[in-house]
């Protein structure tokens, strides 16, 4: 049965190459958008289309059958409307939707559709989550490869490509792209230092840990004309070449870039499907948006922590599961949509739990822990840290007080009656009620040393499957 089966996947994955060498070239088209909106409007609008160098993505997984993400871009023939290629992401601009600020006023973001380059006219749709899970088309244009409105040039050089590890051809594995901010000329050897560091405690984390083999690992060195990035929270002003900047919807740990066109052009010189930026500071800080980008500060003492949960959000779409931290997002109503986060739920059918095979038989769903004696401590960092932020205090006291609430939370959330096991744990993505976690602790809620839960390994291992698999 097994050889059976082998003979099946490698007729398909035949099969599927044979698709896309039919329909694409080996390089990569980059359609650069302009995302408006606020006070209920969206409008998206191209900004240019050009090449973007090789392409490094599968060339049998043409179609992300995920369901996970904001929104979804497909590229179709437009005379038959057959899909040629698929995939999901989330976006800054969705994010900044559920703050406080997008009822008020409007703003426009940037971002990139990246998909192998077609050879023949193509339709370029973007699609939008609703509020019953169903997508749904919200603009589109026709992509005509020998249009000489598609600068089909190869993308400048900019800054210099190394490897830390490479496993087998590009288009045949998952390639993670780091790049450094914030380094000066002669702070790149503590970046490639960093760079080995960060990435040596991703592949210390299952499932990466027994999955490196199906990754890439390569690095740009990119210097800036002073060391460090923009800290507006603190009064530190500072331009870098990707923009990167803590104070995100104005929040003083929120690491990202605005600038995704110069974040691009920048990662178009190596093949990459995911990508991290090491942020060379040591105020506590990162970021990470699914199938957009991720951020760390890498001298914090927790730099370790942060580079693997947010390269979590990034790379499988995981949902953060905290609820006790301050943040941008408006609280979300009651009857919200089942989140498509794979780590997330509301609960509302336990029979159809997303995750129901995981849990053990005998645990109740919900699953009770002991929520209010955890709450109460909670409280009491926050407001310690809230002190901290508000007097400006030194990075040494927030990691001195993350470490305190390390050695009070790791013990309690390991003693509970169903600890270690997978159920529906009320407390999750900024919401005290209504949203459910897969167990009680995990990276995804706290800085402990735990690692992923088991839902979030499976959500990472088929992001795997879908780039490094025939």
């Amino acid at each position: 049965m097994n050889r059976i089966l082998a003979v099946i996947v490698l007729f398909s994955s035949a099969v599927a190459a044979a698709t896309f060498d039919s329909d694409f070239e080996p390089r990569t088209m980059r359609a650069d958008l302009f995302h408006t909106g606020g006070q209920g409007r969206e409008i998206v609008a191209l900004d240019r289309v050009v090449s973007d160098g090789a392409w490094a993505g599968s060339r049998t997984r043409l179609h992300d059958e995920t369901n996970l993400g904001a929104y979804r871009f497909e590229i179709a023939d437009p005379e038959t409307g057959r899909v040629l290629y698929s995939r999901n992401y989330a976006s800054l601009y969705g994010e900044w939707e559920t703050t406080g600020e997008s009822k008020t006023t409007s703003r426009t973001f940037h971002e990139s559709l990246r998909f192998p380059w077609p050879k023949r006219l193509v339709q370029v749709a973007l699609k939008k989550r609703g509020a019953d899970n169903l997508f749904r088309e919200i603009w589109s244009t026709a992509a005509d490869p020998g249009s000489r409105f598609i600068n089909a040039a190869p993308p400048p050089p900019s800054g210099s490509v190394w490897t830390l590890f490479e496993s087998g051809p590009a288009t045949e594995k998952v390639d993670l792209l780091l790049l450094g901010e914030g380094y000066t000329a002669s702070e790149l050897p503590k970046f490639h230092a960093d760079a080995k560091r960060l990435t040596e405690k991703l592949f210390a984390t299952e499932p990466f840990k027994s999955r490196k083999n199906d990754f890439n690992v390569r690095a740009i060195d990119l210097p800036s004309a002073e060391s460090g990035v923009n800290r507006p929270h603190v009064g530190k002003f500072k331009r870098t070449p990707v923009s990167a900047e803590y104070n995100i919807f104005d929040s003083e740990r929120y690491l990202l870039t605005y600038d995704n066109r110069a974040l691009r052009d920048v990662l178009s010189a190596a093949p990459y499907e995911f990508i991290e930026i090491l942020v060379n500071e040591k105020q506590y800080g990162g970021g990470g948006i699914y199938n957009f980008q991720a951020t760390t500060s890498v001298d914090t003492a927790f730099a370790e922590y942060v580079f693997v949960h947010e390269f979590g959000h990034h790379f499988a779409g995981l949902g953060d599961e905290y609820y006790m931290s301050p943040v941008a997002y408006s609280e979300a109503p009651p009857d919200r949509p089942e989140p498509w986060e794979p780590n997330i739920t509301a609960l509302r059918d336990p029979a159809n739990l997303k995750w129901k095979d995981l849990v053990a038989d005998g645990t109740p769903l919900p699953t009770p822990w002991d929520k209010e004696a955890y709450e109460k401590d909670a409280r009491d960092f926050l407001a310690k840290r809230m002190d901290l932020i508000n007097r400006k205090a030194a990075e040494a006291e927030f990691d001195a007080l993350f470490r305190e609430q390390q050695k009070s939370d790791t013990p309690r959330l390991a003693a509970m009656t169903y600890s270690g096991k997978v159920g529906a744990f009320e407390g999750a993505s900024y919401q005290g009620r209504g949203l459910y976690r897969p167990q009680t602790d995990c990276i995804m809620f706290t800085r402990d040393e735990v690692g992923f839960c088991k839902v979030c390994r499976r959500a990472i291992e088929r992001i795997i499957d879908l780039y490094a698999r025939p």
